[in-house]
């Protein structure tokens, strides 16, 4: 079960306004997303959001191929809404008006995983 982290530069001295916009966010409509071709492609299992300074870092814990999260996410009103209104603290203007756009931007803003340790991956077992 793997994790991706999205990051997002914002302007400094806006923490409160910005954990505002989180705590109001739409859930997706499932968890579960499909591929391109229509069959499944995996499940977001959980995400949390961490705000300071100029720095958000959303985490994704999810199940599957992740460029289907991005795909899934786009679609989502909740995540539009949530585009919308962080507008005004981000630091960079970004598209996401579209799906695409909003696929695109999610692709260039992950982060490099450097490392995922579990339970599962314990040497002493599980």
């Amino acid at each position: 079960m793997p994790y991706a982290a999205i990051t997002y530069r914002v302007k400094p001295g806006f923490e409160d306004e910005i954990a505002d916009v989180f705590a109001r966010f739409k859930r997706v409509d499932t968890p579960d997303f499909r591929g391109d071709d229509g069959d499944a492609a995996g499940r977001l299992l959980g995400t949390a959001v961490f705000v300071k300074d100029d720095v958000v870092v959303r985490f994704i814990h999810f199940e599957g191929d992740f460029a289907a999260v991005g795909k899934h996410m786009a679609a989502q009103s909740g995540v539009h809404t949530v585009e919308h209104e962080l507008a005004p603290y981000l630091a960079e203007r970004r598209e996401t008006d579209s799906a695409a756009g909003f696929a695109e931007y999610f692709r260039n803003a992950t982060m490099r995983c450097v490392s995922q340790l579990s339970v599962a991956t314990h040497p002493a077992g599980s």
